[in-house]
């Protein structure tokens, strides 16, 4: 199997780790010399400036991880290419160029994963189960809180100049921190309305949010909120889910989520395999994207997927623009 990874910043460099330990031995790059990382781990491996001639290599599978703005034109000329594809998340920083990007998938008769490596978290698959399996009876209210201080994300590099930190490039908290848009949609069903606020809260330069708050109504008729920030010092991620028998509550930095059924006054504690690592997630994902790309037929996060969440950033914008009125989703 020949790989082309289009963009060769921090994520692209983890997607070329793994795909050697995997045991593929293939690889080829396409990067535009804009990273901020030295080149000493890139040297053994055919590298293009120009899109075109990096395809005309003939790779089986494409991985598009340069900046946000930029992934449609690499995964739509890909594509066309006859390529499968990954490509990290979000999709892109607006719909524009998605459909497109569906017809020539279709056209070649190719697929597409969207990189949400968080649906590879062993707790958070056990957490969708356990919705799924009715354990607690329906999920009543779920909330998300991710913060995180951008100036501590790559500390080689000056945050205002990051992808994540510019419009241009498709930043913005909203877009960037969308996991939990992601997971809580997978886990709880179709978004049909929402209403967000979006603000610039910190002393940080940007030109994008820097705080977005989140309220989901499903379809299901259980609500979602989601609070998204750059500026929390120290960290956190987590997810608190209500339901009609009990509570879940999941924390990133131990993995491990509690698990408390009231009606059978229990408390369990479940936590990831022992040895369990972050890059575990994006081991998972990229062995599903190997069999992607040699035709094999499995559940996985679809271009779809990826459109309905920028569907919804989109939505949240729009939302944020009319202080906060709620706004329907299209089905």
């Amino acid at each position: 199997m020949k790989f082309l990874i289009a963009g060769l910043g921090s994520i692209g460099r983890r997607h070329l780790r793994n795909l050697k330990l995997l045991g593929q031995t293939d690889l080829i790059l396409y990067r535009t010399h804009q990273a901020t990382l030295p080149d000493t781990d890139l040297v053994d491996y055919p590298a293009y400036t120009n899109l075109q001639e990096a395809l005309e290599q003939k790779p089986d599978g494409v991985i598009v991880s340069n900046p946000t703005a930029l992934h449609l034109e690499v995964a739509t000329a890909s594509a066309k290419a006859g390529a499968a594809l990954l490509i990290e998340k979000p999709v892109s920083d607006s719909l524009i160029g998605i459909r497109e990007l569906q017809e020539a998938l279709d056209q070649a008769g190719k697929p597409a994963l969207v990189g949400f490596h968080l649906r590879y978290h062993p707790v958070l698959i056990q957490i969708k189960a356990l919705i799924d399996n009715d354990v607690l009876g329906k999920p009543l209210k779920a909330h998300a809180h991710w913060g995180e201080f951008l100036p501590g994300w790559h500390p080689w590099e000056d945050y205002r100049h990051s992808y994540a930190a510019r419009a241009d490039l498709g930043g913005g908290a909203l877009n960037t921190l969308s996991h939990p848009i992601d997971y809580l949609r997978w886990m709880m069903g179709e978004v049909r309305s929402l209403s967000a606020r979006l603000d610039n809260l910190s002393p940080l330069e940007l030109d994008v949010e820097d705080n977005a708050e989140l309220i989901l109504k499903f379809h299901s008729g259980s609500l979602g909120t989601i609070h998204l920030d750059y500026y929390q010092r120290p960290p956190s991620h987590t997810l608190d889910i209500a339901f009609e028998k009990g509570r879940v509550r999941w924390d990133s930095r131990s993995g491990c989520a509690t698990i408390e059924n009231a009606e059978q006054e229990t408390i369990e504690t479940i936590c990831p395999p022992d040895g369990f690592d972050r890059n575990d997630m994006f081991l998972a994902e990229m062995k599903d994207f190997i069999r992607l790309t040699q035709e094999e037929d499995f559940p996985h996060c679809t271009l779809a997927d990826g459109k309905r969440v920028q569907k919804i950033v989109e939505v949240a914008r729009q939302s944020s623009s009319q202080s906060g009125c709620s706004v329907h989703l299209p089905s």
